[in-house]
């Protein structure tokens, strides 16, 4: 999505905070657009917004405008939430986590009586997994288990996340020192994401399945709005 489409999406996004709320935030430059969007009507209306966000990334972002900062541990519904994806089909089940961070996504989407999904229109698709793998995050302890538990479901491939240190290449590890497979698979049941968690080990998966009430998709003609 360009730069413009992501300041229309973010500029629709930050129209629908109403003061004293409470919303999810996600992460991703998506995100930030809705964010700077979000934090103009601060400045121009005095609003009072909080938010829980997803990540490392997404708190100091949210800290450094001037909104409230609240834990994940936060134990109350969430107004609202917003984030991207990196594929949606037409049922609006989503794949998430190429970044890193689903297990944290997982649980503010889950706090969110209305879950909102941004995208561009490259990230819809007819077939789930048809242009990315599903991100599973393993605990390093139950690594050879969760591999063999991911091939009894029938994976065409499993890969290490990876990342470049210093004149070497080292593991990836998630903001909870978990370690990620991206695992490709030729179909993705209904079943697969309960599937998946119930290998020992796996901390959580990328198919986020039930969980988006609205995708909203930027696109050269404008922002549309997807809901079943």
């Amino acid at each position: 999505m360009s730069k413009n489409l992501k300041e229309v999406v973010g500029a629709e996004l930050a129209s629908r905070v109403v003061d004293g709320e409470v919303i999810g935030v996600g992460t991703g430059t998506t995100v930030e657009a809705a964010l700077r969007a979000i934090h103009k009507r601060i400045q121009d209306e005095g609003l009072r917004v909080s938010v829980v966000p997803t990540s490392y990334q997404s708190s100091w972002v949210c800290e450094s405008i001037g909104l409230t900062v609240l834990s994940p541990a936060l134990c109350q519904e969430l107004s609202w939430g917003f984030d991207g994806a990196d594929e949606v089909d037409g049922d609006m089940r989503l794949i998430k986590g190429r970044g890193g961070a689903m297990l944290h996504e997982k649980i503010i989407a889950a706090k969110c009586k209305n879950f909102v999904v941004i995208v561009g229109e490259d990230k819809l698709v007819s077939t789930l997994g048809e242009k990315c793998p599903v991100p599973v995050e393993v605990m390093p302890e139950a690594l050879s288990i969760a591999r063999a538990g991911l091939e009894k479901l029938g994976t065409k491939d499993i890969s290490q996340r990876e990342c470049v240190a210093v004149e070497r290449t080292t593991p990836y590890y998630t903001q909870s020192g978990n370690l990620v497979l991206d695992v490709t698979f030729d179909k993705i049941s209904d079943s697969l994401e309960a599937d998946i968690n119930s290998i020992v080990g796996v901390v959580e998966n990328g198919l986020f399945f039930g969980y988006a009430s609205e995708i909203l998709v930027g696109a050269e003609e404008g922002v549309r709005s997807i809901t079943q």
